[in-house]
């Protein structure tokens, strides 16, 4: 492993990545633009950073082809690093806890997430050891993208941070994000959250070391669309979100995101109806049957507030939203990577802003859908004067 982070760092040189990062050529931030920011802008963001290698080829590769990429990007990358670079275009003040080497990645990790507005100064830099980075093949006939991650060495633990950088980190905060990465140091940033009263939002994106914890501590979480019935044992999604609330008593509401799909959220009702109980499947094939297939922007369908049943797991008392994704024409697609880093990010930008849910649910589709239409997690990340989040950002 140590060869291998040592050819990538001969190999990609300062002037090399200079080049393909394009540092100092992204578009300015348009602060002038920005207005109406919600009234408490500073969040936390906990977990990994990267740099992405993004190779995009015609088809992906059969085993043992040799093939040429059609396009080669080098960019920041990292589900933490991804989700605060879009809240800082938003007009938000991210602070980023995470760990990177003092190598040309770590220094380019930096300086990436600086330029964007990021906070880093909260980053832990080794003098020893590699960056975190992602080989990433994007498939550009399926839009596909297969993600090859090597983890940074060594690895952060609690004793990186100290406690009056944390103290500090969380001065102001309005909410903590993690992405289930770092699980140890999340766990004590997290503690401290809870001690604060600062709500906690967590990314599930698979099953980590961890991560149950963190989940105990949550307020919100967003999972990806295989979690939450590996999570619950659950036969379908929607049981999985009643079992997800009924085991974690202070979730507010989870979503599943389902890519080109949209995405399933569950919201949980303190005082309910004195109704019969609904079936949650039954629910959500009614909410499908409103769909309009022929909007093409991203819409959201709920239910009333009702008592939700899951056979076999239990009731909860909630609301059912299905939240449609934009359709995107298959000539503006380009690349998937950070779709859902996107999505969360605008979420966390919802809670900030106080959005309705319906609100909340279409303005992280269009986010994630204003990515999607540029090679690499960050590229295509909007700024809070893009013309296509005018009707929510005022």
């Amino acid at each position: 492993m140590s060869n291998l982070c040592t050819m990538i760092s001969s190999t990609f040189t300062q002037p090399f990545l200079n080049s393909y990062y394009n540092f100092g050529s992204r578009r300015p931030r348009c602060r002038a633009n920005m207005c109406s920011q919600p009234q408490n802008d500073v969040v936390i963001g906990c977990g990994g950073v990267s740099i992405d290698f993004l190779a995009t080829v015609a088809a992906y590769p059969n085993p043992d082809d040799k093939i040429r990429s059609t396009s080669l990007k080098v960019q920041g990358g990292g589900n933490a690093g991804n989700a605060l670079t879009c809240l800082a275009r938003l007009g938000l003040k991210p602070r980023l806890i995470s760990k990177v080497a003092d190598d040309s990645q770590g220094r380019g990790i930096l300086d990436e997430l600086q330029d964007d507005g990021v906070d880093t100064s909260f980053i832990v830099v080794s003098k020893e050891g590699t960056s975190p980075f992602t080989y990433i093949i994007v498939d550009s006939q399926t839009k596909t993208r297969t993600c090859i991650h090597t983890p940074g060495h060594p690895p952060m633990i609690p004793d990186d941070l100290t406690e009056s950088s944390l103290l500090s980190a969380l001065d102001g905060a309005r909410i903590v994000y993690f992405d289930g990465r770092l699980y140890e140091t999340a766990l004590v940033v997290a503690h401290e959250a809870v001690r604060k009263n600062i709500p906690i939002l967590i990314d599930a994106e698979r099953p980590r070391e961890g991560l149950d914890d963190l989940l105990k501590l949550a307020d919100y979480v967003v999972c990806s669309a295989k979690f939450p019935k590996v999570w619950a044992d659950a036969s379908t999604i929607p049981q999985a979100l009643v079992s997800m609330l009924l085991r974690l008593p202070n979730i507010k509401f989870a979503i599943v995101t389902l890519g080109k799909d949209g995405c399933i959220m569950l919201e949980r009702s303190i005082n309910g109806p004195s109704t019969e109980e609904v079936d949650v499947d039954s629910l959500l094939e009614s909410l499908e049957l409103r769909k309009n297939k022929s909007v093409s922007v991203p819409t959201c369908i709920s239910s009333s507030v009702a008592k939700l049943k899951a056979e076999g797991i239990g009731t909860v008392c909630g609301k059912l939203y299905i939240g449609t994704a934009e359709s995107i024409p298959s000539s503006e697609l380009v690349d998937t990577t950070g779709a859902g880093d996107a999505f969360i990010g605008a979420v966390i930008y919802a809670i900030c802003a106080k959005f309705s849910p319906e609100t909340m649910l279409s303005f992280a589709a269009n986010v994630a859908g204003a990515k999607c239409r540029d090679l690499g997690a960050r590229s295509g990340l909007p700024y809070r004067a893009d013309p296509r989040l005018a009707s929510f950002i005022h």
